[in-house]
């Protein structure tokens, strides 16, 4: 993937333009944490700003334009100059829910597999008396993803879609984006006292 031009600032302009939702907010800035932990971990550290950058707004047109999601989001970019590459990420995200552009790059698939994923290990924490990933047990992530009733919103096809994706077990997604979470939990937190 390329450098990207597009500053945090710039980024962060944009997607405060097209999120007001506090709700949105958390979760873009937790999919761009867990994103730049995945970069690290997975040997991309060079790559990390693009990682972030594409968790940070893929869901930039999600709150003004829920029913053109990822149709709305290559003009929100062209604001802010995105590369193709963002782009292509961006609307990668969704595919085969709402676009056509499917993930190819590594990034693109992290993206596609953790984006649901993020929502349901928030959800999760919430029920926790710590509120919180950093003492959650795989076991009990585990549970909750078997609980089709529980944080129903989060598409269970499209996680297992997301580890057949890039070929892991359904086990070590779950591991490693929980691994994630609990590993940028506080710098999220700063990031939403800021708003």
């Amino acid at each position: 993937m390329p450098v990207t031009t597009v500053s945090r600032a710039q980024a962060l302009d944009l997607l405060k333009k097209y999120n007001q939702e506090p709700f949105h907010l958390l979760h873009s800035f937790t999919v761009e944490a867990a994103m730049g932990w995945f970069a690290v971990h997975l040997g991309y550290e060079n790559e990390k700003d693009f990682w972030t950058m594409a968790g940070l707004l893929h869901d930039i047109d999600f709150e003004k334009f829920p029913n053109e999601h990822c149709q709305k989001a290559p003009e929100l970019l062209a604001e802010i100059n995105a590369e193709p590459e963002l782009v292509h990420a961006v609307c990668a995200h969704a595919y085969g829910m709402a676009s056509d552009v499917k993930p190819e790059h590594e990034m693109e698939k992290v993206l596609f597999a953790c984006d649901e994923l993020t929502g349901l290990i928030g959800a999760a924490a919430r029920m926790r008396p710590s509120k919180s990933t950093q003492d959650m047990e795989l076991s009990s992530l585990k549970k909750k993803f078997k609980d089709k009733k529980f944080a129903a919103g989060c598409s269970r096809d499209v996680i297992k879609q997301g580890a057949e994706m890039l070929g892991w077990e359904l086990d070590k997604l779950l591991d490693l984006t929980l691994q994630a979470c609990a590993a940028t939990e506080d710098a999220v937190k700063e990031e939403m006292e800021k708003i």
